[in-house]
């Protein structure tokens, strides 16, 4: 349905009709010493028919009316959409450190390294967070807040993929992307507190250890799912042929399970892209937050469709008005000509 934002100045309407029918005393009179323009003294000194005379009042009249629709600011209601309102407050802390380069991960077949298999993989789960409130810490030699908590999980995916290796150093600072959560979900009162915490190592770096952070967690009813990413095996070229080696001998795997079952979380093994599908159904069977179910109705502005016409009929007009003129000139220039001709030949005739 149509409705207007200013309803009340549609009352502007009938204004010029008022003004028109006004009583002739309190019209301004005509010999006042206001300097009416060359034009209308032009076209108004040309006798027209009464139909002439009335085409610019109508015109006017309809640009009028056109130009105070849009001035109410007409807009489209769109049918009630349903809001998810029942979801998870989930922080994402994803390890930006260097070790994170390998590549050991296979994705489709190909061998990439750990944060290109990363990226692929949260941006879909990402996809699937409809209803959550999800936001990006990224970490290494400190913890950043990326994103900060938000509906909008186009956003968050896109500053996951715009993430480059080196962009907050080289080390790990585990305890600091916990603390820096801790703190970003303090002000939560009423929350499904999660964090899912990505890392391909152990802590290295950082002004809060792990403990303490994981303390805090505890303290504020923070659940934590710890991530660790890494293949057990990877083939490396050396002096003596290819060989087996361990690319993952820094995950610390203890520490990264005593930090998700302390806090009523879970750890996982993330050795390629299938291992961390795995993650989903967890994260589903979440109970999500209890809220009252809201709507909201979408609307679309129209004022420019009213605001075109107006426009459009006003050029039509003022055009139409040179035109007038221009041939008004024309044809009195013909016709002072001729005038002129005939004077010159009848004063030649009386010589």
């Amino acid at each position: 349905m149509i409705s207007f934002a200013w309803p009340w100045l549609l009352a502007l309407i009938p204004l010029p009709i008022i003004i028109y029918w006004l009583p002739a005393k309190k019209r301004a009179p005509k010999n006042n010493a206001l300097k009416v323009p060359l034009l209308i003294q032009t076209t108004s000194s040309v006798e027209q028919s009464d139909k002439q005379k009335k085409s610019p009042l109508v015109v006017l009249s309809l640009c009028w009316l056109f130009f105070i629709t849009a001035l109410a600011q007409p807009q489209w209601l769109g049918e009630p959409v349903d809001i998810p309102t029942q979801g998870r407050e989930m922080m994402l802390a994803v390890d930006l450190s260097g070790s994170m380069d390998i590549e050991d991960m296979n994705l489709n077949g190909r061998n990439v390294n750990r944060l290109q298999m990363l990226k692929v993989v949260l941006g879909d789960f990402i996809e699937r967070r409809v209803g959550d409130r999800l936001g990006l810490i990224l970490f290494a030699d400190d913890a950043y807040m990326q994103t900060p908590m938000t509906f909008d999980r186009k956003t968050v995916k896109q500053m996951l993929h715009e993430s480059e290796l080196g962009l907050v150093g080289r080390k790990t600072a585990i305890g600091d992307a916990i603390g820096l959560a801790v703190k970003r979900f303090d002000a939560k009162k009423e929350s499904n507190k999660v964090l899912l915490l990505l890392t391909d190592g152990q802590n290295t770096s950082g002004k809060i250890s792990p403990e303490e952070a994981l303390a805090l967690a505890v303290n504020k009813g923070i659940t934590i799912y710890t991530i660790g990413i890494g293949a057990d095996v990877m083939m490396q070229q050396s002096l003596w042929g290819a060989q087996r080696i361990n690319p993952s001998s820094d995950l610390d795997e203890t520490s990264l399970t005593q930090i998700a079952e302390q806090t009523g979380g879970q750890y996982f093994r993330a050795r390629d892209s299938q291992s961390m599908s795995d993650i989903y159904a967890l994260l589903d069977s979440l109970e999500p937050i209890e809220q009252d179910q809201q709507q909201m109705r979408p609307l679309s502005a129209l004022f420019y469709w009213p605001l075109a016409i107006a426009a459009l009929l006003a050029f039509l007009y003022l055009v139409s008005m040179n035109f007038s003129l221009l041939s008004l000139l024309f044809i009195r220039k013909q016709l002072t000509h001729q005038h002129n001709s005939v004077n010159s030949t009848t004063t030649k005739g009386q010589h």
